[in-house]
């Protein structure tokens, strides 16, 4: 049968997504399934639909098998970041800022502190996941032991360190999407800024008014003190530990690649944890498989300091594998590329335009999981009719960085948001409303895109 007899028509293709997104939404809030199910459910009737429209197994079986390729190189940082949490925990590391953090730190602040600490170390390494895997579970260790709710500064933390990872220009995902569309690197930056600026400013508001809502009590502030004290019993805190991180931040700014950053990371932490903390080689190859176990009978420090490992981050690549091999499988069908070129026919304006580039950049991160994909796929398919508008391409790559890298933490089986809840403990439907930035951020590029002008 010829191939081009078989492919999905463009209303075919909208009655997948639909179908989709009702087994999704379907799965997560009435079966309250985790999200690994829903797209194994969605995979198997996509694949059904493709076998009854006349594709055969071994093309479909390409597709699958593609997808899941492309997931290898988040995978491989995802297997290192729960490696190194367990490392950094072994090697006091995490502990000692939690320590300096709880000893330091106003608990009414501790919102905005962990919203600018995450902005600033983001905007240096450019990663949100180096920041979240780092500071940010530090914080959190923080905010459990003053009493905060963990959705709040998991929001805090998200925010700040997605900050970086939209601005700084040691990101990849801000040289990606500058790159896909062909503008300069620091004018995509500047640009962004007019989306930027207004939404962190309104998520610090926000989270300055939350802190000073929080009802922190003397009994807190005293259990508090209890907590660095028991932290201090089973590790020594001392700012030789910080080595690790410094050296880790000082490759990023050198533009060294992630895995090997990680590794020299690893390979520090393990040094300090055994040549300072005292711990045998044994027990820390152990830590790196299942994390630190230390004997601790107080329950909040015992969730805090017994964390990391490569098989706590087992839960994120199982979604991750399933979530790759399905945005294989919709390529290899071409069903995104249909419904783009469906989308792009019915475009007249510069505010559709703007709207539907944003529209296509959160299709691809529901359907596929993958920010990269969510900026390269719409950016392609896009930026000849911005020419053919008149409309200067640095509108769609800001478009890009707000729909494409802000919104992927916001979705459960996206690698980001995977990442986020595996590492800071909190489901990704939880901190969601708290991730003030990164929605602020969306509407607010959607809000302006109506207001482009015509390249000068």
């Amino acid at each position: 049968m010829n191939q081009h007899k078989r492919l999905f028509g463009f209303k075919e293709a909208i009655f997948i997504l639909f179908l989709i997104l009702g087994i999704i939404f379907t799965s997560l809030f009435i079966w309250k399934t985790e999200p690994h199910i829903s797209l194994l459910i969605c995979l198997v009737v996509v694949g059904f639909l493709a076998l009854l429209k006349g594709y055969k197994w071994k093309e479909l079986e390409v597709g699958l098998v593609k997808g899941i390729q492309n997931g290898v190189q988040p995978i491989l940082v995802l297997s290192l970041i729960g490696i190194l949490i367990g490392a950094w925990m072994s090697s006091g590391t995490i502990p000692t800022v939690m320590a300096y953090a709880l000893t330091i730190i106003n608990p009414n602040y501790l919102l905005v502190t962990s919203l600018f600490s995450c902005m600033i170390i983001s905007s240096l390494v450019g990663s949100s996941f180096t920041t979240v895997s780092t500071v940010g579970v530090a914080l959190m260790g923080a905010g459990m032991a003053i009493g905060l709710p963990v959705e709040w500064v998991a929001g805090a933390v998200i925010s700040g360190a997605c900050f970086g990872d939209k601005m700084s220009p040691m990101s990849d995902t801000t040289n990606f999407a500058s790159g896909v569309s062909s503008v300069k690197l620091f004018t995509h930056i500047r640009h962004m800024t007019y989306t930027t600026i207004p939404s962190i400013i309104i998520t610090t508001l926000i989270f300055f008014i939350l802190g000073r809502l929080a009802v922190i009590d003397t009994t807190s502030i005293n259990e508090t003190k209890n907590m660095v004290n028991l932290i201090k019993d089973h590790v020594s805190i001392s700012s030789i530990t910080l080595l690790s991180p410094i050296i880790v931040i000082f490759l990023a700014v050198k533009k060294v690649p992630v895995i090997p950053a990680l590794v020299v990371g690893v390979l520090t932490g393990g040094m300090t944890a055994i040549g300072f903390q005292g711990v045998e080689l044994g027990e820390f190859l152990q830590v790196l498989q299942n994390g630190t176990a230390f004997p601790i009978d107080h329950q909040v420090v015992s969730n805090m300091l017994n964390r990391g490992g490569l098989q706590s981050m087992m839960w994120s690549i199982s979604l991750i594998l399933i979530a790759f091999a399905f945005g294989g499988l919709l390529d290899s069908l071409s069903i995104i590329s249909t419904l783009l070129n469906g989308i792009i026919d019915k475009i007249k304006t510069k505010g559709q335009l703007i709207s539907s580039t944003a529209a296509s950049s959160v299709g691809v991160n529901l359907l596929t999981g993958e920010q990269y994909l969510s900026i390269l796929i719409p950016g392609q398919s896009f930026k000849d009719l911005y020419d053919k508008l008149e409309i200067d391409r640095k509108y769609m790559s800001r478009t890009l960085e707000d729909a494409g890298t802000l919104i992927n933490p916001l979705i459960p089986w996206g690698v980001s948001g995977a990442f986020f809840a595996q590492t800071l403990g909190v489901p990704v439907l939880e901190f969601l409303p708290f991730a003030f930035f990164l929605y602020i951020s969306f509407f607010f590029t959607l809000g302006f895109g109506f207001k482009t002008k015509n390249r000068a």
